[in-house]
């Protein structure tokens, strides 16, 4: 058998990590990270990190590695994922587990996303004090308009993404789609074989809930108010994070904040599952 790169994914809560840890021990592997937002230092709690038990495990890469102040995209997830299972590959693994929701990430590990070219920083730096001040909204408005087939088939929550189309769009004047259009996936010198987890989904939900209410009380709301100076990056636009961000500021009750956080995880999980259901190379396990 030759080199081989096992995939755990599958929507947020299903337990991913329970699972990858219990196929890294089976297989001598580390558990690759394959999370956009686990991999901020600053955010633990919401993000769901794994926890010391589950850490001390197994070994685990890009976990806490970035500060929310950094750029990081999934084009830069892609070099530095490669550059870390090539070595390991190198060291002797035969296999390795990575393991993440990200669909992007995922995608561009799998896929490739070396063919976008490098975006223009003067660009960059304008895009992102207008995302600040107007928000994505007006992003997924210059999509519509720059980009008409990117805009119907990108997963417009994905604030990540979104800005990254517009932004391709600004440098080359070109749509964003058709550079992904012209390119073929790398070759890459390992075998990938991709895990979806599943459960019932009120079982799912369930969880979801349960989840949400345990992040509470470790004491999500103190780690949202402790990254108040950063709120305007892209990092912090994410579910958990907005709505405490809201309830700070008076826009809510508490009760309202979890009940927000709840719903906007269960609908996030759904559009996982929606975004993989097309990939027919992975192979669903239900627990």
């Amino acid at each position: 058998m030759g080199r081989r790169l096992i995939i755990v994914l599958g929507p947020t809560a299903v337990g991913k990590t329970d699972y990858s840890i219990e196929l890294a021990l089976k297989y001598g592997s580390p558990v690759i990270s394959c999370d956009s937002r686990q991999i901020y230092r600053e955010m633990t709690i919401g993000t769901a990190v794994p926890s010391a038990a589950q850490l001390s495990a197994v070994q685990h890469y890009f976990i806490h590695t970035k500060s929310v102040t950094e750029y990081y995209t999934a084009g830069l997830y892609e070099a530095d994922a490669l550059e870390l299972i090539a070595r390991l590959f190198g060291e002797g693994h035969e296999t390795l587990v990575m393991t993440g929701g990200s669909m992007f990430y995922i995608d561009a590990v799998c896929n490739g996303l070396g063919h976008v070219p490098t975006a223009d920083l003067e660009i960059r730096k304008a895009l992102m004090e207008r995302l600040e001040k107007e928000g994505i909204e007006v992003f997924r408005e210059d999509l519509a308009r720059l980009d008409p087939e990117a805009y119907s088939t990108m997963d417009l929550s994905n604030v990540n993404r979104v800005f990254r189309a517009v932004e391709i769009c600004m440098t080359t004047g070109r749509p964003y789609s058709s550079f992904k259009e012209r390119a073929e996936a790398p070759a890459r010198d390992f075998e990938i074989e991709k895990i979806g987890l599943t459960r019932p989904r009120e079982v799912l939900y369930d969880r979801i809930n349960r989840r949400v209410v345990k992040m509470m009380d470790d004491g999500l709301v103190q780690e949202v108010r402790s990254l108040a100076e950063y709120r305007h990056l892209t990092a912090l636009q994410t579910v958990g994070y907005k709505e405490v961000f809201d309830y700070l500021d008076g826009a809510s009750s508490l009760d309202e904040a979890v009940s927000l956080i709840q719903r906007n995880t269960r609908h996030y999980a759904k559009r996982q599952l929606t975004w993989w259901r097309r990939d027919s190379s992975i192979r669903w396990h239900e627990i």
